[in-house]
């Protein structure tokens, strides 16, 4: 038997993606500066959870030291910061500045004025529910990457 939950999201996911997703071509001759895998490196981080480079490379299926170079280059532009970790200071956490966050949101995939379009046909209540689903998703997402390693 299907599970509804598991039926709508990938129903509804799709329809909000192909609603609002765009094609274009990212390159670092743009005014951020960012690869499409730069951009994806920064969708992937977040400004208060940390995230280790070595969790990182493993969720974008590419080893560390290729990683560490891009991270590098991000760090120098200001978009992402790189700390020492509280138990381990020879291990870093990750986390994205709010200059990263602003890059990360013109580079986006989904085109931010498509999902502001949508997000305004919603009444503010709705609108919020939305949002709080869509973070509850990515919550879960992230403790599922968590448990996978």
């Amino acid at each position: 038997m299907l599970d509804a939950d598991l039926y709508e999201v990938q129903r509804l996911y799709p329809m909000i993606y192909l609603a609002c997703h765009v094609d274009h071509v990212r390159s670092s001759s743009t005014e951020w500066g960012l690869s499409s895998h730069d951009s994806s490196i920064l969708a992937h981080l977040d400004l208060n959870e940390p995230m280790s480079p070595r969790a990182l490379a493993a969720h974008l299926s590419v080893v560390p030291s290729t990683l560490s170079a891009a991270l590098t280059r991000l760090a120098k532009l200001g978009y992402l910061e790189s700390t020492p970790t509280k138990n381990d200071r020879r291990r870093r956490d990750l986390r994205l500045t709010a200059l990263g966050a602003k890059a990360m949101a013109s580079t986006s995939v989904l085109d931010a004025s498509r999902v502001q379009k949508l997000l305004e046909l919603l009444s503010p209540v709705d609108r919020r529910a939305a949002v709080n689903g869509l973070a509850l998703l990515a919550k879960a997402a992230r403790e599922m990457e968590r448990a996978s390693r």
